[in-house]
């Protein structure tokens, strides 16, 4: 069993495996260690990863990129609306207010929601590592942003079903990268807990996190985030400073062309990596747009003026992680910065400005997500034995629940897992209902998530259950905050008392936690309740109440089925695809290799007419491939390759028959030798006899080479390699067979001898 970490990057994506000794990166089929995070659709096929950012600048309305930012939005949300502003393909809104992906596939128009892209992107990570370990996976474990939402951390775990993943867990990228720090840290436990801040700056996005570690133990204490702001923005800031530039200075104006918006967005990227390096940086694009040839300069100090606003925004999250970590400024022991945004010196600098110390760089900012997650995925795992190291997360939003009598009030403002405190968590809280109810799930404080995003989580109707006309019974409802950091309802159950002292000690001593409270005071979970009961001679009888779940935008199990249906459907086509390719490669392949041998190796195997009549199939199957014979089916070229060998193997057949047949030749020659020699010590008979068979193998291969040597090299041969090596095998059964029915005359007499003389007696009495 494999033990896999998965890093869905906006930009790339990371797969980290577990392997003896440790932890390391898998390469792609590019023998790179990061994996675009692209799925583009051609007229027959999928193209996702490497093959699908190769095809984007051909198919850009066609070609999905930083799907991330879509997962579990609603279309009219402004952010998701200002990111649409930035992609080239085009999307609408759905019955249900999500997004849809419109494009042409197969000659039709389709739509696909962020969870079936996702889904792909799932599928080919999988199909890379499969095909790297040479085995099959299932359980993993996914990164995913801290400011995910519980609709978002449901739909990446719809589309690693789709894709047919087991996720173990969903792990913030933050406590990921800590995981994969502290793990292998061996000096905590001289210093006592270590408090060490994670700033992550990825391509969309920056996260905070304040960790405190102690020798196997490692604790979240606060997470921070800005859900915009990554290191596509500081591109951005190149490229309206270019466009704009451009527009002056060439009269050309980029937001109206496409792809020339993608290069110049390509250019700016590769820029602003030269200046994390270099004091200034040149930017010279060839053909940018209504064929003209742009230039520009710029200066790293330009730069990092034009995005100010964007570096004083770093602070933010940091300010805020540690403000909620209770943590002073000199309590934090050090400062690690990963991201792939995080190379820019200034970032560096505003960090540094703010924690008062320089930050480290000491583990890899590209990969330690997917390590830290494939580490996780072996602690969860039975299969691989790691070193005791707890790993304990914090909540990142303040999650509350409410019935239809109002909230259920646990601490203030209905928050039954309040923020910062760990999970996974489970709480029983205990309600007085006279029929069915609802509950709902909720984020209490709207301020702590990202914009835009709605406070509604899920409902549960529970019930229908037996109750007294008028009277309200005891019902305890076990919520949980799960290993992925999603809310759900486990159970509810009735509960019922009464005075039974037969059953007292029974009951006390196997009734699980519960708790009997009102709404509106606190509901905690509580052991001892049942005891004093107990004591108190009252009999608690529980009876499972059933729980109906609905997800505010999520999707139900009949549609990720579909869903994964579906992906089964478009991965069976792209096999066929590639198998058409391959047979038209094959075509393609052979006629320019015949072309090269009957010119050269097989010209002399034949004849004149052979030899027109094959260049003459080879040059009009050429043509055909580059003009009508460019998009066929397997089955097509299949038959167009039959057809060229069926004229091309008599005369390979003549060429690899001289070679066989010589070897076979020799092979004949060496077994009649050998036999000759062999009989040299036996009796005369079987000598005699085996020499004779030897004899007339040799006789008969120098008659039929003569007649063979007398044919020209273009004709079909009159002596095969196969029946030399059929008279081959017959010398050497037939020897064999002498060599063992003949003993020798002496060994003969002595065995027979007393029954010649038996015989022989026997006559002389008749």
């Amino acid at each position: 069993m494999s033990v896999v970490g998965f890093d869905i990057g906006n930009e790339n994506c990371v797969i980290g495996f577990v392997k003896q000794r440790g932890v390391d990166v898998l390469l792609n089929d590019e023998s790179k260690r990061e994996t675009p995070a692209v799925v583009s659709f051609s007229e027959k096929q999928r193209l996702v990863g490497s093959a699908g950012a190769a095809s984007a600048m051909m198919n850009p309305k066609s070609t999905i990129s930083q799907i991330k930012r879509l997962i579990g939005r609603k279309f009219k949300e402004v952010d998701v609306q200002n990111d649409l502003k930035l992609f080239p393909f085009e999307t609408c809104e759905s019955h249900d207010g999500g997004i849809l992906v419109s494009l042409r596939y197969l000659g039709e128009t389709h739509a696909f929601t962020p969870v079936q892209i996702l889904g792909m992107l799932f599928s080919n990570l999988k199909q890379i590592t499969e095909k790297d370990l040479n085995m099959p996976i299932s359980d993993c474990v996914i990164g995913i942003p801290c400011y995910f939402t519980d609709l978002q951390r449901r739909a990446y775990l719809d589309a690693a079903a789709i894709a047919g993943l087991k996720p173990l867990r969903l792990m913030h990228d933050c406590t990921a990268t800590a995981l994969g720090y502290g793990i292998y840290k061996t000096d905590f436990s001289n210093v006592g807990a270590t408090n060490v801040v994670f700033v992550d700056i990825g391509h969309c996005d920056t996260q905070v996190c304040v960790a405190l570690f102690e020798s196997g133990h490692m604790k979240i204490l606060s997470h921070a985030f800005d859900a915009s702001l990554g290191g596509r923005d500081f591109d951005e800031v190149l490229f309206s400073y270019f466009a704009a530039q451009f527009k002056e200075q060439y009269n050309i104006d980029v937001y109206t062309n496409i792809k020339a918006s993608i290069r110049l967005r390509a250019s700016c990227e590769k820029m602003k990596k030269v200046l994390s390096a270099n004091a200034e940086a040149p930017i010279n694009i060839e053909c940018l747009m209504d064929e003209k040839d742009v230039k520009g300069f710029i200066k790293r100090e330009e730069f990092e003026q034009l995005s100010l606003v964007l570096l004083e925004r770093i602070s933010v999250p940091c300010q805020k992680a540690l403000a909620d970590s209770g943590l002073a400024l000199e309590s934090i022991h050090s400062v690690e910065l990963v991201g792939s945004g995080s190379r820019i010196p200034a970032i560096t600098r505003m960090v540094a400005s703010f924690f008062k110390r320089e930050p480290g760089r000491t583990i890899n900012a590209s990969e330690c997500v997917a390590r830290g997650c494939a580490l996780q995925c072996a602690m969860l795992s039975p299969v691989f034995r790691v070193r005791d190291f707890e790993v304990q997360d914090s909540v990142p939003f303040s999650i509350g629940f409410s019935s239809d009598k109002g909230p259920i009030c646990t601490l203030s403002n209905g928050v039954v897992f309040p923020k910062g405190k760990p999970f996974p968590s489970v709480k029983i809280l205990s309600l007085h209902r006279s029929s069915s109810f609802h509950m709902e799930a909720f984020y209490a404080d709207q301020s702590e998530l990202p914009n835009g995003i709605s406070t509604q989580i899920c409902s549960y109707m529970i019930g229908p259950f037996p109750s007294s006309f008028g009277e309200k019974a005891k019902v305890k409802v076990r919520v949980q905050l799960n290993l992925h950091g999603i809310v759900n309802v486990q159970s509810a159950s009735l509960i019922s008392e009464s005075l039974d002292d037969s059953e007292t000690r029974r009951d006390a001593s196997s009734t699980s936690e519960v708790n009997a409270e009102s709404d509106h005071t606190p509901a905690v979970a509580n052991d001892d309740e049942v005891v004093d009961k107990a004591r108190k001679g009252k009999n608690m009888k529980m009876l499972e109440i059933p729980v109906e779940e609905s997800v505010y935008g999520g999707m139900t199990k009949t549609e990720v089925s579909d869903a994964a249906q579906k992906e089964l459907q478009l991965a069976e086509q792209d096999l066929k695809m590639e198998r058409t390719k391959d047979k038209k490669n094959a075509v393609e392949s052979y006629v320019y290799e015949m072309r090269e041998k009957i010119l050269n190796a097989y010209r002399n195997f034949a004849t004149e007419t052979e030899r027109e009549i094959i260049s003459r199939n080879l040059q009009e199957t050429e043509d055909w491939l580059y003009e009508d014979g460019d998009d066929e089916t397997e089955s097509v070229y299949s038959e167009k390759l039959e057809d060229l060998k069926k004229l091309f193997d008599p005369i390979e057949n003549r060429y690899k028959e001289e070679e066989v047949r010589a070897e076979a030749t020799r092979d004949l020659l060496k077994c009649a030798t050998d036999y000759k020699m062999v009989v040299g010590s036996l009796p005369s008979s079987v000598r005699d006899a085996v020499i004779e068979e030897c004899n007339k193998a040799e006789q008969w291969l120098q008659e039929k080479t003569r007649e063979q040597d007398l044919l020209p090299k273009d004709a079909d041969p009159i002596l095969w390699s196969s029946e030399i090596k059929r008279k081959l095998a017959a010398l050497d059964a037939t020897c064999k067979y002498i060599m063992r029915s003949k003993p020798s005359p002496q060994g003969r007499d002595e065995a027979n001898g007393p029954d010649r003389r038996r015989k022989s007696d026997d006559m002389q009495v008749d």
